[in-house]
């Protein structure tokens, strides 16, 4: 047990260091990623006034500020739940051989990716939250008051099961690669549904019936829908008691697709390349 406890750390902190290693680049790039919130502000400015007034305007049961609160939230759940280059990743180490370093090393692939992922958020928000802070504090008339203890706490948790699905979803296609040598295709397809079923186009709530009903039984609504959702309290407490144990369910499912696809994988696997 403590042996596996000083691996985790040794490859957390390894991880850390190197993000470090570029961090001008990594906070540039961290810092681009702000800019579509401006596009997002005018863009449902623009919605809305063509509807009537911004003021007292509802569509869907939302206001204006509450679609800016929304877009902003979203955000927030995106940067937990995105894992840009993990799929890739995984599908270009099967192809040219390099995950046979799993195999000879006491390692576990799917561990070390973890707290790989775990490295890059924690540098990520270290460097954002300035940023963060800023943004939140130049839009909080758009938010309707502090929220409750048990609110923060529910959304806490639920960003822990946005970064948790992400990583499940993304490493589940990465190691498809077994099967199939190129994924690209898939991460596309991935990328066009997950940007509408995950929410982050438009609320999942706004979704007719019986369609929406049958999105927001998948797991996609986790990566940004459930924690824009919840601390805007769109949900009461039975709602988001049963939001959130259906989140840890598919969290389970996930992650053992991931374990049985790394076994059956591994099988077959022929170790070419270098």
């Amino acid at each position: 047990m403590a042996s596996a406890v000083r691996v985790k750390w040794c490859i957390l902190r390894t991880s850390i260091a190197e993000r470090l290693a570029y961090r001008a680049d990594f906070a540039f790039a961290t810092l681009v990623r702000f800019l579509p919130i401006i596009t997002q502000v005018y863009l449902w400015g623009a919605i809305y006034e063509a509807q009537g007034s911004q003021e007292g305007r509802v569509i869907n049961s939302y206001t204006y500020g509450d679609m800016v609160a929304y877009s902003l939230l979203v955000m927030v759940g995106r940067a937990f739940s995105s894992m840009p280059g993990l799929t890739t990743g995984i599908a270009r180490d099967i192809r040219d051989g390099t995950i046979k370093r799993f195999l000879i090393q006491p390692i576990d692939m799917l561990d070390y990716l973890f707290w790989h992922r775990v490295a890059h958020k924690l540098v990520y928000y270290v460097i954002a939250f300035v940023p963060f802070a800023l943004v939140f504090w130049l839009c909080r008339s758009y938010f309707s008051g502090w929220p409750g203890v048990w609110t923060l706490v529910a959304w806490i948790a639920s960003l822990v099961l946005a970064f948790l699905m992400g990583f499940l979803i993304e490493s589940l296609m990465g190691l498809v690669a077994f099967w199939f040598l190129e994924v690209s295709s898939l991460v596309f397809i991935y990328m066009l549904l997950s940007y509408f079923l995950s929410g982050h186009m438009l609320p999942l709530d706004w979704l007719p019936s019986p369609i929406g009903d049958w999105i927001r039984l998948l797991p996609f609504k986790y990566l940004a829908f459930v924690p824009a959702a919840v601390l805007l309290q769109k949900y009461d407490f039975p709602q988001l008691m049963t939001e959130l144990c259906l989140g840890c369910g598919w969290v389970l499912v996930l992650y053992a697709l991931n374990r049985l696809a790394l076994a059956r994988g591994l099988r077959r696997y022929s170790a070419y390349g270098g």
